[in-house]
């Protein structure tokens, strides 16, 4: 008889480190560019994130890739939600800054970025109980 083994869905650790590394440079990076420097200073400071941010999405990518197929159609959903969320939202924005003034503290894509992840959980949260 045939056995079949399906991968579990393994967040290692180097994922964990990677997304670690990467809010810890982000940080990094806002709190330095609080501060007067030169221009070319601030563009490194600016882009010193990104590196740390790819290593993240490579890590997510490959466990996706080895996740199990309810993972994988749970991801997918997950994106599904998410994405035409974003797009409601930065749609949304635009409208309202061609008709109102938005205050750019509050309203600016370093304050609403934050919100596309939680796009994404809260999109794996309704396919997790769909699924599971």
């Amino acid at each position: 008889m045939e056995q079949t083994f399906t991968k579990s869905r393994s967040f290692g650790g180097w994922f964990f480190v990677s997304a670690i590394a990467f809010i810890l440079s982000y940080f990094v990076a806002r709190g330095a560019l609080e501060r007067e420097m030169a221009t070319a200073w601030r563009v490194v400071f600016a882009l010193m994130p990104i590196p740390f941010f790819v290593w993240f999405l490579l890590k997510f990518i490959h466990n996706v890739r080895n996740a199990d197929e309810l993972e994988r159609r749970i991801d997918l959903e997950a994106l599904a939600i998410a994405f035409p969320l974003a797009l409601v939202m930065l749609m949304i924005l635009g409208l309202l800054e061609v008709a109102v003034p938005l205050n750019p503290d509050d309203w600016s894509y370093r304050h609403v970025w934050y919100l596309l992840p939680l796009f994404y959980f809260g999109g794996m949260a309704i396919a997790r109980k769909r699924y599971l």
